[in-house]
């Protein structure tokens, strides 16, 4: 939480015990074809732009998706730590499963919609076997120096970054690409959730 803080994001290696990782991948596969394009923007501005943002998505959803209750826990804990040891106010989620086909990429950009600020912390899971640097898709962070920061998107590797502060960007990858993509929220009282 200390690196966190200091630099604005963290890499946390082996971040899921093997059930879970293999219960995320199974999940992922189970679903895949019911994967949509992704698109950037929100709501009435939602736009579907392949030049800047290449991969498919499934939102997921705590009532519907039971099957991953452990993840659902895993996300309370880290809620919990973020707010005691970061003085966070965090209240909710979004979450969707991410596919980047071979060719797929996202430019550079922050995690957060025009006129809504409520993401806080973004949260990417890898879900990839055996992925050499030679497949790109590497995270791509602009970090407080603005020096350019490579992350393998490795199987159980989490990156947690403030949505608000690193730009980031994917890289074209060159094989399937598979990553559990979201963000941790401030949520005031009576303010529902926009998709999930």
């Amino acid at each position: 939480m200390d690196v966190l803080s200091e630099k604005d994001y963290i890499v946390i290696d082996d971040f899921l015990n093997d059930d879970l990782y293999h219960t995320l991948r199974n999940f992922l596969f189970e679903k895949i074809d019911a994967f949509d394009q992704a698109g950037i923007g929100t709501l009435n501005q939602h736009v579907i732009k392949r030049s800047i943002r290449g991969d498919n998505t499934y939102w997921l959803n705590k009532i519907r998706d039971t099957s991953l209750n452990l993840f659902w826990e895993l996300l309370e804990e880290t809620k919990f730590v973020l707010n005691r040891y970061c003085y966070l106010s965090l209240s909710g989620e979004e979450f969707h499963l991410a596919h980047y086909p071979s060719g797929g990429h996202y430019a550079r950009h922050l995690d957060q919609f025009e006129g809504r600020n409520n993401r806080m912390i973004s949260m990417v899971i890898y879900l990839n076997e055996d992925w050499l640097p030679s497949h790109g898709g590497q995270l791509e962070i602009l970090d407080q120096n603005k020096q350019l920061q490579l992350v393998d998107p490795l199987a159980k590797r989490c990156v947690l970054f403030k949505s608000a502060e690193v730009p980031h960007a994917v890289l074209t990858s060159f094989k399937d690409r598979y990553s559990l993509t979201g963000w941790l929220l401030y949520r005031p009282a009576g303010v529902s959730p926009i998709l999930g």
